[in-house]
């Protein structure tokens, strides 16, 4: 039981709490601001006045703290604060949505209640499912973006004050920390924040690495300080006769990037060269800012030597986030490595404090109040305009913790996880096999989209399914999941198997009429005749008629003179290198392509790296050589793509029995009722062919067609056009 002279002293301390937050707001706060926080902080203190957190004091400084944290380290407005003081009202207390809202309005009152949705997602024991579920929640999110920004300045403050809760309580509320609000601060900007939550994630979860890290960075804070001091001296003379104002200071790397350090590099402690940064932080207009930050880096680099590997620059190109900074990496006094920031003192504000002194400067801080209220305003339309949703506004704040994840939803409105760039066919896949495998089409939020779309997060997809379709080669340049690829892979697989059995009925009867005997020895003849590497390859190019009655004809002939037999198989057998695996070399991979298009161009393979059939491959377009290709992990490859993007081409290796090629039948005839369903039934019909596009018009009672089909070879074009010619009404075919 509390005393009575305890409690006053409380009340004391409340009141110079809320006296404090008043004082370090980061914006100007009106009158109207002032009391629209005083009676925020005064429905709290009734509706907490009972409550008392694990640690004993009163639950009314929690939400105090992180009414403090909104105003000074993120500097949001005072709607904010008082959302922030009121932030657990309704969850724990007799206070309804409905009592906030007349009270204080409905803006306020949506922010609690955003705030109170997330509390009360139910607990689950795997942490994992938890955060599955938050993130779930964030996506579908229709509240006001205060929520997300408050509800991490909670999160800091219990971090901050968890001594007191159960080892399991602690491990778990880490654990999710990091798994979710650490990445959700860094996207928002609020690197300060960020780090602090890394830290003391790191102290709950792994308690002992921490402290030994911790204990490691007291021992040479002294040595530090005197480093970043001879360091500081050298530079400051010099930027003194420039009459620049500035202030150099240092900043030791976090407990948390310190371990991640020690772990990808597996490395001790003492190994790790970089362990603080020096920040250079300049007083500047705006129209100079970037001459001095270059400025500055000069004069650095004059006393220093840069690593030139090492350089970041974000004030050309700022950061997502909207973060600005010169970073290099010099060999500092004693030939330690040093990691040099340089920032305007707006940069160093926007880099603390993130979004909000982005949008003060931007708009000017004479009415930078008006100005993020009409800015979280925007955000707030953009989540109520009926054709967007929550997602593509967490897309475009690059709120999006999981930049390797996207949701996307089905019509019934289930949400999907598929990675980054998944299209079309991997839905289909990640539903059901029998789905992705009958897939004729897809629509994306209500738009007919070819398969090769990429989706984006918040997208609605629905599969448009057929029982007659099959998968062909293409859909394995449009899906990116290895369910949906493997899934492909083997119907190609079981479709070239049935292919490959009507191919060895089709060549028996062929080399029948041939009086050649279909025996173990005439396949094994054929074979190497035909430089293939299996009789099923043979029976399928007989089946897709790749080999044909002529082929056939020129290998009996050989076969009546070994002379010509042996002189032929000189002439065709190319020339292959010693060093290559004769497996490498099949007709899976035999003929080169660029582009989208898969168009044929002239080239040479690079000397440096000799690709050979099969290698994953890219063009690049050289000034004297034409088109020279590399492999993509040639040691040459990172050099050229990023210094000469513009110049490479996408390349492949393909089988060309499977290339298909278009070609434009043109029909003539007289107009006869379901004409044109005999048509396309005839053409359907046939396992090798798929017809593109089709148009017929018809003028007094005759009528002319014209079809775009795709087809493997001349062979099948011309079974086609024979087929065609036996309808009934058609007159005459021709190829355009």
């Amino acid at each position: 039981m509390i005393s009575e002279q305890e409690l006053e002293l409380e009340n004391k301390k409340i009141a110079q709490e809320y006296k404090e937050l008043l004082r370090i707001s980061y914006r100007q706060l009106s009158e109207e601001d002032k009391k629209l926080i005083r009676k925020a902080f005064d429905v709290a203190v009734d509706a907490h006045k009972e409550q008392r957190r694990k640690s004993g004091e009163a639950y009314i400084f929690h939400p105090i703290a992180v009414a403090k944290i909104v105003a000074s380290e993120i500097g949001l407005d005072a709607t904010s604060i008082a959302a922030a003081l009121l932030h657990d009202v309704v969850e724990d207390t007799a206070y309804t949505k409905e009592d906030i809202a007349e009270m204080f309005g409905d803006v306020v009152a949506k922010i609690v209640e955003g705030l109170t949705k997330i509390t009360n997602l139910k607990p689950e024991k795997d942490i994992s499912l938890q955060a599955e579920n938050f993130r779930k929640m964030l996506l579908t999110l229709n509240d006001d973006i205060r929520v997300i920004i408050i509800k991490i300045a909670d999160r800091l403050h219990n971090m901050q004050t968890m001594e007191s809760m159960r080892d399991d309580k602690q491990i778990k509320i880490a654990s999710e920390t990091l798994y979710i609000y650490a990445p959700l601060a860094h996207r928002i900007g609020l690197y300060n924040i960020k780090t602090e939550l890394e830290d003391l994630s790191l102290k709950y979860t792994e308690p002992e690495v921490y402290q030994e890290i911790l204990d490691k960075m007291k021992e040479s804070k002294e040595d530090q300080d005197l480093y970043i001091q001879e360091f500081s001296n050298i530079i400051s003379n010099a930027l003194e006769k420039e009459a620049i104002e500035f202030e150099i200071k240092g900043r030791p790397k976090s407990i948390f990037s310190i371990r991640k350090k020690i772990i990808k590099q597996n490395i001790a402690f003492e190994e790790i060269y970089d362990k603080f940064a020096i920040r250079i932080i300049y007083s500047s207009t705006p129209d100079q800012e970037k001459f001095l930050a270059w400025k500055i880096y000069s004069i650095v680099t004059d006393f220093f030597r840069p690593n030139p590997t090492r350089l970041r620059d974000w004030i050309s190109s700022p950061k997502s986030t909207g973060y600005e900074a010169l970073h290099i990496t010099v060999m500092g006094p004693k030939g330690r490595w040093v990691e040099v920031q340089i920032r305007s003192e707006r940069m160093n504000e926007i880099a603390e404090k993130g979004y909000a002194a982005h949008y003060k400067y931007k708009h000017g801080a004479e009415q930078e109040d008006e100005n993020l209220e009409q800015w979280l305003n925007k955000l707030q339309e953009a989540l109520e305009n009926s054709e967007g949703n929550a997602v593509d506004f967490v897309e475009q704040f690059k709120l999006n913790l999981y930049s390797k994840e996207i949701f996307v939803f089905t019509p019934q409105g289930e949400i999907k996880s598929l990675p980054k760039g998944a299209s079309p066919l991997d839905f289909a896949f990640s539903i059901h096999t029998d789905v992705g495998l009958k897939t004729r089409g897809a629509k994306v939020n209500g738009k007919l989209v070819p398969l090769s779309h990429v989706l984006k997060s918040g997208d609605q997809v629905e599969i448009i399914t057929s029982e007659t379709i099959k998968p062909n080669k293409n859909w394995l340049d449009y899906a990116t999941t290895a369910r949906a690829r493997s899934k492909i892979k083997s119907a190609l697989k079981e479709d070239r198997k049935i292919l490959a059995e009507n191919g060895k009925a089709i060549l028996k009867r062929k080399l029948r009429s041939l009086k050649i005997p279909f025996n173990e020895q005439t396949i094994t003849q054929l074979v190497r005749y035909f430089k293939i590497k299996t009789s099923l390859d043979l029976f399928y190019r007989v089946g897709i008629g790749t080999i044909d009655n002529v082929a056939l004809k020129e290998f009996s002939a050989s076969r009546s003179n070994a002379f010509v037999n042996y002189f032929k198989n000189k002439i065709r057998k190319p020339s292959i290198p010693d060093d290559i695996h004769k497996e490498e070399i099949t007709t899976q991979y035999d003929l080169l392509v660029f582009g989208k298009e898969n168009d044929k161009l002239p080239y040479n393979l690079a000397n440096c790296c000799n690709p050979i059939p099969g290698d994953d491959v890219f063009g690049f377009l050289t000034t004297t050589e034409g088109i020279k290709v590399h492999k993509k992990d040639c040691p040459n490859a990172i050099q050229l793509q990023s210094n000469y993007a513009y110049r490479i081409i996408s390349a492949k290796w393909i089988d060309s029995t499977q290339e298909e090629f278009k070609a434009v039948i043109k029909l003539t005839g007289l107009d006869d009722l379901g004409l044109v369903s005999h048509i396309t039934k005839e053409i359907s019909n046939n396992l090798h062919v798929n017809m593109q596009e089709i148009s017929f018009k018809s003028n007094h009672s005759v009528f002319e067609g014209k079809i775009t089909v795709i087809v493997k070879n001349k062979t099948i074009l011309k079974k086609l056009m024979e087929r065609l010619k036996k309808i009934k009404g058609i007159n005459k075919v021709t190829r355009e």
